[in-house]
């Protein structure tokens, strides 16, 4: 009887997302780490690559949720990623609306486009769905370029879209008396959205739909055999997936105030695909572990690109790539180091990890 008890027990501590002393104890250091780091980190540039990195894991937490747990794969996150940035700079920018509004709008937007595109993962799948989604990316280059009373065309858009909450204006915060930058504002309010949409994916994937999406991915005809219907499965995970894109692109055009149509490439959309795939497909946490590993790259690389031997910095500058190529080739490589080497991802290797300490000394 008391195992029983014991197994019952162990089996409720692993439905909680906290359910374990350790958890709990790292929950604290993660909500400190919140609270103080921007206060400790005061460098501007350093806020703002970890601003930047926030927002992609908004971003990728949504591919991941189509990708790794629906197994869609999607080449066109740039797309709705774009949208949502419009988005702010019409609702939040110029009709002056609240943080929740436009925030809202750009997931309402991304979801509608999402339910429009959705319905081809119902005839076509792996690489045909991918070339379709890719067309996505070249499309939305087409209607960024032209419609412009919406995006400004070439030249691009200022987002001038406000960050309040209420009372509380992240873009220059003053709490008890502290006044705080705005880069430590954002910071604030980029990650406590990160860990807002972490915590409900995180409760959605262990719900009956996460499940579902999970047996379609795995073996969408037998999931039909048992009841799930597949098509309204695939077709809601484009939705939710590009409704997060969406929210992600709204807050990058309001962090960084203007927008083009260069942004909206495919080398975000690939970059995204790298961040699933380095962090770990089919897990919500390492979403933000390959945003971390990979989201900063970019800005790192682009900050120092003058001590990297053979980049070429400009026009004329000596060098043979350029911070553009190098950035395509970084991702591309790991990319393929991962699937090759390590196909679980950052959060297979932690995974690891834990299970070794976990059952030390029995562990070998």
């Amino acid at each position: 009887m008391g195992a029983h008890r014991n197994v019952v027990r162990g089996y409720a501590d692993e439905l909680r997302l906290f359910g374990t002393p350790a958890a709990r104890a790292g929950l604290v250091a993660m909500v400190v780490v919140f609270l103080v780091l921007p206060t400790v980190v005061q460098d501007d540039f350093w806020l703002s690559v970890l601003i930047y990195v926030g927002i992609t894991a908004f971003g990728a937490i949504g591919l991941n949720l189509l990708t790794g747990y629906c197994g869609q794969i999607s080449l066109g996150h740039a797309f709705f990623i774009g949208a949502g940035a419009y988005v702010a700079a019409r609702i939040g920018g110029e009709l002056g609306l609240p943080l929740p509004v436009w925030l809202l709008a750009a997931a309402v937007l991304g979801a509608a486009l999402g339910g429009l595109v959705g319905p081809f993962a119902l005839r076509l799948r792996g690489h045909y769905l991918a070339i379709v989604t890719l067309g996505l990316v070249f499309i939305g280059e087409h209607l960024w370029r032209n419609l412009t009373g919406i995006t400004g065309g070439n030249s691009g858009t200022p987002v001038t879209a406000g960050a309040s909450l209420g009372p509380v204006d992240f873009g220059a915060l003053n709490l008890f008396g502290e006044v705080y930058s705005r880069n430590q504002g954002w910071f604030w309010l980029v990650w406590g959205l990160v860990a807002l949409v972490a915590l409900l994916a995180k409760n959605l994937v262990r719900t009956r739909p996460g499940r579902a999406l999970q047996a379609v991915r795995d073996r969408d005809q037998a999931a039909e055999v048992i009841g799930v219907r597949a098509g309204r499965y695939k077709i809601g995970a484009f939705m939710l997936s590009s409704a997060i894109a969406a929210t992600a692109g709204a807050l990058f055009g309001a962090y960084q105030q203007f927008v083009s149509p260069d942004e909206w490439n495919l080398l975000l959309s690939i970059q995204y695909i790298a961040i699933v795939i380095v962090g770990g497909l089919g897990t919500i946490f390492g979403s933000v572990l390959g945003a971390i590993f990979v989201g900063a790259l970019p800005a790192l690389i682009d900050r120092y690109s003058d001590a990297i031997p053979g980049v070429r910095t400009g026009v004329g500058s000596e060098g043979f790539i350029s911070v553009f190529a190098l950035n395509q080739a970084l991702f591309g490589v790991l990319i393929v180091l991962f699937l090759v080497f390590e196909p679980r991802g950052l959060a297979g290797i932690w995974l690891r990890v834990k299970a070794y300490f976990k059952a030390w000394p029995f562990s070998y």
